[in-house]
Parts: structure tokens; C-alpha cells; sequence
């Protein structure tokens, strides 16, 4: 998997993933658990939503 997540993004997507898992905690929702995708793409720099887009916030080719 090459790196298609910038910093930014990355520190974006952990931060959206950690408020929808408190969400789904506070109201007792499944629905939470959606917050550990963007939390995963964010640890793994790589989102497969990119990838048929050509899409990449990596500033440099190897950026990790």
C-alpha cells in the first residue's frame, strides 16, 4: 500500500474518527463504530477511497 494520506488529512480523519466513537458512546449507537474507519486510515496512511480517484495528500512520494 503506497501512502496516500497527508499529514494533515491524517490528523483530520483521527480526530473526526475519535468524536464519532465518543458520539456513538454518549448516545449508545452502534453507529460509532464507524469511527474506526477513518481512525484506521489515518494510523495506516492509506484510504482505498483514493485510490480509483488517483487521488493522494501525501506532499512527497515517500512521505511517512
Amino acid at each position: 500500500m503506497k501512502c496516500n494520506v497527508g499529514k494533515t488529512d491524517r490528523l483530520i480523519r483521527f480526530i473526526v474518527g475519535i468524536i464519532i466513537l465518543f458520539l456513538g458512546f454518549y448516545y449508545g449507537s452502534l453507529w460509532g463504530l464507524v469511527g474506526i474507519i477513518p481512525i484506521l486510515s489515518a494510523l495506516f496512511r492509506f484510504c482505498p477511497a483514493y485510490v480509483p480517484f488517483g487521488i493522494t495528500t501525501c506532499k512527497e512520494k515517500g512521505e511517512r
